[in-house]
């Protein structure tokens, strides 16, 4: 019985996938509303699993946001490389808890290959040490926790024992466009969302050097490789030895921008990025492997398992074998390194720059499109992100709303700098030159026809 339904379950999946590069990147109207079938109450029978099965494909399927495509554009999104989505099947089968490495070895020792494998092509200390979370915002949390860590013992306050209540405090320095999901993590730390000194930013959302304040105390500066925006990249070269020569702890937020450094061509961009003392990005937005994936990095070996730690009786341990769960928030948790391996064994050195070059060649032809049918880009593509502006708020948001109705693609909406624009973020493995070319023609459709419809008649 299992065998054949997992078969059934590969074969949806498969039809499924096959058809997300013609399908429409939004989901129906009409398929939306069929999800009603599934508010019921639970049943007090076991129902057949391959019914289960099929009504998850038949009513969920068709009501999904093709994402795994090779048209979506609206978030830092990739799809899921076919080795690390396979990968991510096995490792599921496997239902491994990759906590303790005495207990299930053979996912502990891909996961420590894999880190180690990610802190060389990524370009970070040897010394680094890494853990596997579930998304970018729990990558910040684990390495600020690092961080609260190391500041506040060099203050001599365990925080880990006596918590928060009488520490020193500690100063927060961020960049005026720093990523909601940092505040949000400096909230679960106990640090304060708004107990931040801001930095201004420059016209591309960097932060700007000459508006760093002065360094005492325990102090963390967080700045961002990669802009949510314009994919620009804070001026680490001078910020870091000026914040570490005060005692200050440097903390990268690279959600996607940390990527970079994987490609002779894009590594320019983070120079510097090197010499912060911790790092924080997701695999799933640009190494193209499935949910969940994210990944904390701290240069001083120690200072996670400093803050994250956990020991009990019935906990097996061996002091010779890492152990996973002294490195992350989660004790019990899922292989989550399986895909990450994968996804870098099928690609090699060449297949990854080669991926994050050809997505940020593909953002500058989505610029010149645009541009050269009028709109105004708003950032220097550095990267892979694209910010174009319709006009008004109101006719951007009726531009956006006609593409995302035509069904060619996804984009979504953002302000920038106080402009109204769209967002284009290319991630995916699976997205080509055509997509690009049918995408902007899509794009460019769309806006004509709504900007015209508004003109007023004469």
């Amino acid at each position: 019985m299992t065998k054949a339904l997992l078969e059934d379950a590969a074969r949806r999946a498969a039809t499924y996938l096959q058809s997300l590069s013609e399908r429409s990147v939004a989901a129906a109207p009409a398929a939306v509303a069929g999800l009603d079938v599934l508010e019921d109450t639970l049943p007090e029978q076991p129902c057949d699993p391959a019914r289960v099965l099929a009504l998850l494909d038949e009513t969920v399927s068709p009501a999904t946001m093709a994402m795994a495509g090779p048209r979506f554009f609206g978030f830092v999104i990739g799809g899921s490389l076919p080795a690390a989505l396979a990968a991510n099947w096995l490792a599921g089968a496997w239902d491994q808890n990759a906590a303790l490495g005495t207990v299930t070895p053979g996912v502990a020792r891909v996961e420590a290959i894999a880190l180690r494998w990610l802190i060389d092509v990524l370009g970070l200390p040897a010394t680094t040490q890494g853990a596997f979370v579930t998304g970018a915002t729990m990558a910040n949390f684990t390495a600020l926790a690092a961080a609260r860590h190391r500041v506040l013992a060099d203050a001599g306050w365990n925080v880990e024992a006596d918590g928060l209540f009488g520490a020193p405090p500690i100063t927060l320095i961020v960049g005026d466009e720093a990523h909601p999901t940092l505040f949000k993590s400096l909230g679960l730390l106990g640090l304060g969302r708004n107990r931040v000194v801001r930095v201004p930013t420059d016209s591309q959302g960097r932060m700007r050097v000459d508006r760093v304040p002065a360094i005492a105390g325990p102090t963390i500066v967080c700045v961002q490789a990669g802009n949510i925006n314009s994919g620009a990249f804070d001026p680490f070269a001078e910020i870091c030895p000026v914040a570490r020569d005060a005692g200050a702890w440097v903390h990268v937020d690279g959600a996607f921008g940390l990527w970079a450094k994987a490609s002779p061509r894009l590594a320019p961009l983070a120079t510097g990025m090197e010499l912060a003392d911790s790092w924080a990005t997701d695999a799933h937005k640009w190494l193209n492997v499935p949910y969940d994936s994210g990944l904390a990095f701290v240069r001083e070996p120690g200072m996670l398992p400093a803050a994250m730690a956990i020991t009990a009786e019935y906990l097996p341990t061996n002091d010779a074998e890492r152990s996973p769960a002294d490195f992350t928030p989660e004790l019990s948790r899922r292989a989550r390194g399986v895909e990450v391996w994968a996804a870098m064994r099928s690609l090699g050195r060449r297949g990854l720059a080669e991926l994050f070059e050809r997505n940020c060649r593909q953002a500058r032809r989505f610029a010149e499109r645009l541009a050269a049918a009028g709109y105004e880009v708003l950032n220097d593509v550095v990267l892979n992100q694209v910010v174009v502006s319709f006009g008004t708020p109101d006719a951007n948001r009726q531009v956006i709303e006609a593409i995302q109705s035509d069904g060619t693609c996804w984009a979504g909406g953002t302000t920038w700098r106080g402009r109204p624009g769209m967002r284009i973020s290319v991630c995916s493995w699976a997205t080509t030159d055509a997509d690009v070319e049918r995408s902007a023609d899509a794009m460019i459709r769309a806006a004509r026809s709504v900007l015209t419809s508004r003109q007023p008649s004469r």
